[in-house]
């Protein structure tokens, strides 16, 4: 395999980890980068930029994140509670009235960045033009009865999370949180990120599609099989109804579906964005922090652990981001960050000063550690041991 870019002297592991990756998993198209001290040391790409196709990734080639969006969306309200903006401990119907119906009224923010709003899936799904329709789609979450008491257990929040967020945020902004992204995120740290793609940047991004290879030996199993597998059988579990809140599911690689607001699942960015967005969360990146040491500990903080009731495996949650545990590993016990289902994952491990980035357009049937991530964080805490 043909692989472009560097690892820096002490990080060759992540590099060799990287061409394994395009052999017994299947890789067909991806890259990686990872930051210390918010200085970039590794930067690799390489397979070709569709999944079904023959032209070369290239260094700026982006894929949509999935559900490391979430990390991105997260930060948003974090940072606008650090400017005092939004209060975390205020009960969400305080920005958003409407909200408060069927006994949501004591559903706090942080409850909604935790997973524990108890809104994880819809009565009437959604059609691909609702979802992307921000006003028809928080109208529809607002009059959603919970289906346990906010607050009180957690189960992943796979597509609602985009509207509990981009509702607030338009509520105490005015902005879109896509708009507020692209200005207050991506513009100032040169990230190439975004949150409702532009059609100046459309000709950067691959098509995305699943991987038809057989999951590699020792793939990552968090619980059961068969648990989880009667989870997602199963059209009555909430695991079923929180994946399929939008149905029919949308076409990744729908012009629309990119340009649309969907900050649960539909950002699109490239493996530098994601390491060099963690890197300023942890620390400076070229004279930009965003957030405050404060900040940083309340995001990774533990504020939901257990059986998820949608998941159905233990997971840990801080506030908006995954914490390392059985159910999504990351690097060590103080990482926080965000897995795109199936491929991409972000993190930062602030104890390490390191950053990390990961995006692919070939999809697996993992949701919260794929191989291939894992493969490469492996390889980077090997890195780490040797320096």
């Amino acid at each position: 395999m043909d692989v472009n870019g560097v690892a820096a002297e002490g990080f060759e592991p992540v590099r060799e980890a990287f061409v394994r990756n395009f052999g017994m998993p299947g890789e067909r198209g991806a890259a990686v980068a990872v930051y210390r001290d918010g200085r970039k040391v590794v930067d690799l790409w390489a397979g070709t930029r569709d999944i079904d196709g023959t032209e070369p990734w290239e260094q700026g080639t982006a894929q949509i994140v999935r559900s490391a969006t979430k990390g991105v969306a997260a930060a948003v309200l974090l940072m606008l509670a650090q400017r005092g903006e939004l209060d975390l401990d205020a009960p969400v119907g305080h920005y958003w009235p409407e909200f408060k119906a069927h006994g949501k009224e004591h559903t706090l923010v942080r409850h909604a960045l935790a997973h524990r709003a108890g809104v994880p899936v819809l009565d009437r799904a959604l059609t691909p033009a609702e979802a992307a329709d921000p006003e028809t789609a928080a109208a529809a979450l607002a009059a959603q009865a919970p289906v346990w008491e906010p607050g009180t257990d957690h189960g992943y929040h796979a597509h609602t999370y985009s509207w509990l967020t981009g509702e607030l945020v338009r509520r105490v902004t005015g902005r879109s949180i896509g708009a507020w992204i692209a200005t207050e995120i991506a513009g100032p740290l040169g990230l190439d990120l975004w949150l409702g793609l532009p059609d100046t940047e459309a000709h950067r991004v691959g098509r995305v599609g699943p991987l038809a290879a057989p999951e590699p030996d020792g793939a990552l199993r968090v619980r059961p099989k068969r648990a989880v597998a009667d989870a997602y059988a199963d059209a009555g579990s909430l695991t079923r109804r929180a994946f399929a809140v939008i149905s029919p599911p949308p076409d990744e690689n729908d012009p629309a579906y990119r340009a649309a607001v969907l900050p649960a699942s539909n950002g699109v960015a490239t493996a530098d964005a994601l390491a060099r967005f963690y890197a300023a969360l942890t620390g400076e990146v070229d004279g930009i922090r965003l957030f405050t040491p404060e900040t940083r500990e309340r995001a990774r903080a533990e504020a939901s652990s257990g059986p998820d009731r949608v998941l159905v495996a233990p997971t840990r949650f801080g506030l908006g981001y995954m914490l390392h545990g059985s159910a999504s590993p990351l690097l060590a016990p103080g990482s926080f960050g965000h897995p795109g289902r199936g491929g991409a994952l972000g993190f930062a491990d602030p104890e390490s000063g390191i950053a990390f980035g990961y995006v692919t357009n070939g999809f697996r049937t993992s949701v919260t550690a794929d191989p291939r991530a894992q493969a490469l964080v492996r390889a980077v805490r090997s890195s780490l041991a040797q320096l």
